[in-house]
């Protein structure tokens, strides 16, 4: 046994924190236990994007991660959490890029090569950063497992499942229009593109028919609306539907483009909505996805009008060179000028922008590397319905999981950029052969690799597998942590991560990645919105750490973690938080500072416990068999209020405060019991507490008596059925009720402690008057009164004030200081709050729905209750009867 008597007055988290985690680390109490009969529980850490420090939202899923981790190593497990980041394509390109422009240079200035070496001194400089803010956190990561999605290990993984994926004719390459992002000049997936509203206008301009004598509704011209006249010289046709009348006698005419004067013929398609505008779409394959589809159907010219940057082409005529935006306004004033600009009609529609540069996104056509989902995704949907599933905490998000690969959509995976996994595909420089695989050609001096890379996510989506050191399927870690066991993420990348994942793991490991995927919120600041930096409502971390301490914020995001919910931060819980932590301090120095060298944290034997012993036990079990069932179910916020209602009042508020009578008394063998009892009680909270706080319970417990180095690889807290102590708990709370109801009555009768007051106790229950006498001095030190009387035949004086207790009434005598009255309404209210209790617990039983479906004991508990409210009330209601009639 050591003890370490080391606590300042007050809880100071900076000096609590300090070097622990060094401390922790230089242990390795973090690294697997090696108990190969120990059952194997992992965890991947959802790699932070090397763009930047972690924010709130990083804290929040990773303090997640810990509690789990943390618990289940003290439970016995063999657990691995593994570290790592991702390289982030085009958000980490973004950044250094923009760093650049700050000194006036682009990549092209530096060139592919030393522009790499610019990200990767970048991805040093955050990763160390990131790192650090790890141990701020107190993340029990086993940092020699530490993976970055462009280490070799994942590198060879993602070459092999690219080549495996094209050999079975799921890779393929073809010309399609995807989204474009003209800033960062790269393609996106959908799921990469942000709508938002923006302010525009439908242009209506006339396209004059070809031939003369050709003319509809007396017009010689048609009219087309468009919110992007800039695409009109990639016009190729118009459309309309071909069972619309209107129509049917311009089908195989033609129109001529204004400006560009190109004819082109009008065509019917399905695609045509005869209810919007004209019923008259103009077709611009080269620059809308649904007119690429009409023009393959209709073997229509492809006429790309703008550069990759989103300035404008040869193809657009005098417009050459303009920015997109500007040629829009060009175009605009020549239309109008050429007396051909029908309408402007202004309008606000949702844009699709670029969820990293921001900038409006163009659709394009653009030769790219795609993925067909529609294979992987019917396997994933298969997994979903037999044994190896992944179970999503709340269920509901299964849903969106299914809907989203219910209609899946190829994926382009292809992104021009220089920072990623370049695709290992090489086109030979005379023939152009194309050439995939996982190594370069022997003859390389012969072929030219593709320039693009892949998308961040389709490294992404191998993280659970890769990490364990697939492809290598002999590897240790990949045979005993995967599949992995729980994954911990934001609702808002079930699409772009969670799902990739899933559909990946089962295509090349046969196997779920995870056994549970537990989805939560966002952060969002105290009035709701989402944290940005348009807004300003930003937290870092690190600040809230510097003045609170990191125990204080994890158990603030822990406490407001409800499965799928948003949490709003609040410096006012932040207060609430360190507050709770500086309780548990001064609660926790009080009972060090009681305890002899020969304590023990160990339980004395049930005959040698007071009534007041056998309660904390009970109420400590209890709340060791709760914490430990909402965790499992991770019902974080759960598992904190049933903690903090046990730390707060059962054992700070009263048990402590009960011990002060036995330690400061005169019987020895007492004394040792309850500081047994006490040191027990105390090291089993802190275990409970540690994967929450860990840094607060750490040097706490060092300074208890104690075997182990750390709690970090202690033995978590068993629920003990034998410690169950009903008669205990149901005994103890009629002492809790009869101080609280006296304490009650002295408030309202403005009768403070000093005040001398007499206590009349009536009650006919034989085993609560003996509780009551046998606990004599905790009433006479809580309730302080003149004279104690406990009898079946007490009278109740006529100017007393009264509290109904379960099987028990309460009489103060206050003459001097109550008014009859007063006494009289306060009992009125009491019995109409009674009698509330009374229809409610009534209602419940009389359902009978509730009581065929509910589980017995909760029935039998709520009977039980009711009894009690009715008791309370028919005592109360006599009361004042009595005094009504006095």
């Amino acid at each position: 046994m050591t003890k370490e008597i080391n606590m300042s007055t007050k809880y100071d988290p900076t000096a609590v924190e300090a070097g622990r985690y060094e401390t922790w680390k230089e242990q390795g109490v973090f690294k697997p236990s090696g108990n190969e009969e120990a059952h194997p529980y992992s965890v991947v850490l959802p790699p932070p994007n090397v763009t930047g420090k972690l924010h709130l939202g990083h804290a929040w899923d990773t303090t997640l991660q810990d509690i789990l981790i943390r618990q289940k190593r003290m439970q016995g497990f063999d657990t691995l959490w593994v570290p790592g980041m991702d390289h982030a394509g085009i958000a980490t390109q973004a950044k250094v890029e923009a760093r650049l422009r700050e000194n006036n240079v682009t990549r092209y200035d530096l060139g592919r090569e030393k522009f790499i070496e610019q990200v990767w001194d970048w991805k040093d400089e955050y990763a160390s950063i990131i790192k650090q803010q790890w141990g701020k956190l107190g993340l029990s990561l086993d940092y020699s497992r530490e993976r970055f999605t462009l280490d070799e290990g994942l590198s060879k993984a993602v070459r092999k499942v690219f080549v495996d994926l094209y050999k079975k004719g799921l890779i393929y390459r073809g010309e399609y229009i995807i989204n474009w992002d003209p800033q960062a000049r790269t393609a996106l997936s959908d799921i990469e593109v942000i709508h938002q509203d923006d302010e525009g206008a439908f242009y209506h301009v006339s396209y004059p028919f070809v031939d003369e004598g050709v003319t509809y509704d007396g017009k010689n011209y048609i009219e087309i609306a468009t919110t992007r006249p800039e695409t009109m010289m990639g016009d190729v046709a118009v459309a309309v539907h071909p069972s619309d009348e209107r129509y049917k006698a311009l089908i195989g005419k033609q129109v001529r483009v204004p400006l560009i004067n190109r004819d082109i013929p009008i065509i019917a398609d399905e695609y045509v909505d005869p209810e919007f505008g004209t019923g008259m779409v103009k077709i611009t394959p080269a620059h809308d996805p649904n007119d690429f589809l009409v023009g393959n159907r209709h073997n229509l010219e492809r006429i790309n009008t703008m550069n990759d940057d989103a300035t404008m082409n040869e193809k657009a005529g005098k417009y050459v060179g303009m920015d997109r935006f500007e040629a829009r306004k060009a175009i605009v004033a020549d239309l109008k000028e050429l007396g051909v600009m029908l309408n402007v009609e202004p309008i606000v529609h949702s844009v699709g922008h670029s969820e990293r540069t921001g900038v409006q996104v163009e659709s394009r056509l653009s030769t790219q590397w795609f993925v067909k989902m529609q294979p992987l995704a019917a396997e994933a949907l298969a997994m979903q319905k037999g044994d190896d599933r992944v179970d999503f905490w709340p269920p509901r998000f299964e849903n969106t999981f299914s809907s989203w690969m219910e209609d899946i959509h190829d994926w382009v995976i292809s992104r021009q950029l220089w920072w990623g996994h370049q695709i290992p595909a090489w086109y030979h420089k005379e023939t152009g052969e194309i050439y995939v695989g996982e190594t370069a050609p022997s003859d390389l001096e012969n072929w030219e690799q593709d320039n693009d890379v892949l998308d961040t996510w389709f490294s992404s989506a191998l993280w659970p597998f890769s990490t364990m050191g697939w492809p290598d399927t002999d590897s240790a870690d990949f045979n005993r942590y995967f599949p992995t066991s729980t994954l911990v993420t934001g609702y808002d990348i079930i699409f772009f991560w969670v799902a990739r994942m899933m559909f990946q793991s089962k295509e090349f490991t046969g196997r779920q990645p995870f056994k549970n995927v537990l989805i939560h919120g966002l952060i969002r600041d105290e009035q709701g919105r989402k944290m940005s930096k348009s807004l300003g409502n930003g937290i870092d971390p690190m600040d809230v750490i510097e003045k609170y301490g990191a125990d204080a914020l994890r158990w603030f995001l822990s406490t407001g973690s409800t499965p799928g919910q948003d949490v709003r931060f609040s410096y006012t819980k932040m207060d609430a938080a360190w507050n709770f932590i500086n309780k548990i301090w001064n609660a926790s120095r009080y009972v060090i500072m009681n305890l002899d060298d020969t304590t023990e944290a160990k339980l004395p034997s049930q005959a040698e416990l007071s009534l007041a012993d056998k309660w904390i036990v009970s109420r400590l079990n209890k709340t060791i068999k709760h914490v430990t069932e909402m965790l499992d179910k991770f019902e974080f916020s759960e598992a904190n209020r049933a903690l903090y209602n046990f730390i707060w009042n059962d054992f700070a508020d009263w048990y402590i405060e009960m011990t002060k009578e036995t330690l400061n008394g005169d019987n020895s063998q007492a004394k040792v019991n309850v500081q047994n009892t006490l040191a027990y009680v105390l090291d089993q909270t802190l275990r409970l507490l540690h994967p929450i706080m860990p840094f607060v319970t750490e040097k706490i417990w060092l300074s208890m008596p104690h075997e182990g180095s750390s709690l970090v690889i202690a033995d978590y807290p068993e629920y003990d059925a034998n410690l169950d102590n009903p008669i205990a708990e149901s005994q103890f709370q009629s002492l809790v009720d009869l101080i609280t109801a006296v304490r009650n009555i002295r408030s309202e009768a403005n009768a403070p402690m000093s005040t001398p007051i007499d206590l009349l106790i009536k009650t006919s229950d034989v085993t609560l008057a003996n509780i009551f006498a046998e606990n004599g001095d905790y009433i006479s030190r809580f309730a302080h009164p003149k004279e104690l009387q406990i009898s079946a035949d007490v009278v109740a004086p006529k100017l007393a004030m009264t509290q109904v207790i379960t099987n028990a009434e309460i009489y103060v005598p206050l003459a001097e200081l109550i008014n009859i009255e007063d006494e009289i309404k306060r009992l009125a209210d009491e019995v109409k709050r009674l009698a509330g209790e009374v229809k409610r617990g009534q209602g419940k039983l009389n359902n009978e729905r509730f009581v065929s479906n509910a589980p017995e004991a909760v029935v039998v508990s709520e009977r039980e209750k009711l009894a009690d409210w009715e008791q309370k009330l028919a005592a109360t209601e006599a009361r004042l009867n009595e005094l009504k009639n006095a």
